[in-house]
């Protein structure tokens, strides 16, 4: 999304509320045979007190490198928006820790706050769930707390492009010329060139059956997700919806999602919301500077949106990934 993408990079550097109050450690993951180099960082249950941690420019309240309080714990894997970055849901992921999840987020390569190189080309579609791949196989396995990690209790949490990438590690299958339609409508103009050039990338994106449960909020290409490229999503699905949608995502991306999935998802529209409600509450400095992506509508309440969202989202993944077994 071309606003986010140029908007979003600003944002980072303005601090937001501080709500914060998990342990902290940041992540690197080298470079492999499928991507380069990933940062991100882990939010995770905390017994000790926290304290204030510069996180690029945002100030958060939280235990640097704080032991994992806990064994088999459940672990939830964040996508972020296109032009985002891996603190963009930092109070979901708070609140996810808090309540005794293990959350992990990265940096899209050329897809993020920092490096927007590669935000309009065709094969950033494949290439952000090979990034979450990467990002789980690293978890359970190189992380220096992996023990501590359930490895049949996975979830995905993504927003906006982040969803997207979710539907596909889910088993969704997304027609790249199905986006030609959105082409008229200005906001991958890059991607339309490639089409137009037919210069279609031959990998495509696979599932990922360790996924056990998915948060899905204001999906990019929703509208180009068929029946038949939805037929093989199986996990539980929470869905939101902006009311009014915004930089290129439509409330009909919501709807085609939840009329287009085998099983219905739980479907939430957020009254009187833009697409930019599920960002982390800004400050009132990033307000100030960036009313297009901080400032919302009418009388919404993002800060009051954030505690029901958030509850919603602990919800929904205790249900799922801690209150049934999961095989």
């Amino acid at each position: 999304m071309r606003l986010f993408a140029m908007l979003i990079a600003v944002v980072v550097w303005f601090a937001a509320p501080k709500v914060e109050a998990a342990g902290f450690r940041f992540i690197d993951i080298p470079a492999d045979a499928h991507g380069p180099a990933l940062t991100g960082a882990v939010w995770s249950p905390c017994t000790e007190p926290p304290q204030e941690i510069r996180l690029r420019q945002a100030t958060i309240v939280a235990t640097r490198n704080c032991p994992v309080a806990g064994k088999g714990l459940p672990l939830i894997v964040m996508s972020h928006g296109s032009g985002g970055w891996f603190g963009a849901h930092r109070d979901t992921a708070a609140a996810l820790a808090d309540a005794g999840f293990v959350v992990a987020a990265i940096d899209h390569p050329g897809d993020n706050a920092s490096d927007r190189s590669r935000i309009d080309t065709l094969s950033i579609l494949s290439d952000r769930p090979t990034d979450i791949r990467r990002l789980t196989d690293f978890m359970l396995d190189g992380w220096p707390e992996a023990a501590t990690l359930d490895h049949r209790r996975i979830g995905f949490f993504g927003f906006s492009r982040g969803a997207y990438t979710g539907l596909v590690i889910a088993g969704g299958r997304l027609d790249i010329l199905g986006i030609a339609p959105l082409c008229s409508e200005g906001f991958i103009d890059g991607m339309c060139a490639e089409i137009d050039k037919g210069h279609i990338p031959a990998r495509r994106p696979a599932a990922d059956p360790r996924f056990a449960a998915a948060v899905l909020a204001d999906p990019e290409f929703g509208r180009t997700f068929t029946l038949e490229g939805l037929e093989d999503v199986k996990i539980p699905i929470q869905l939101w919806a902006s009311e009014r949608g915004g930089d290129g995502v439509l409330p009909e991306d919501g709807e085609a999602i939840d009329e287009n999935l085998p099983a219905k998802p739980d479907y939430r529209v957020v009254p009187n919301s833009g697409h930019f409600a599920f960002i982390v509450p800004c400050s009132a400095e990033a307000a100030k500077a960036l009313p297009e992506v901080c400032v919302d509508a009418g009388d919404f309440n993002r800060t009051a949106f954030h505690k029901e969202f958030n509850a919603a989202v602990v919800a929904f993944f205790r249900r799922h990934l801690t209150e049934r077994v999961v095989r």
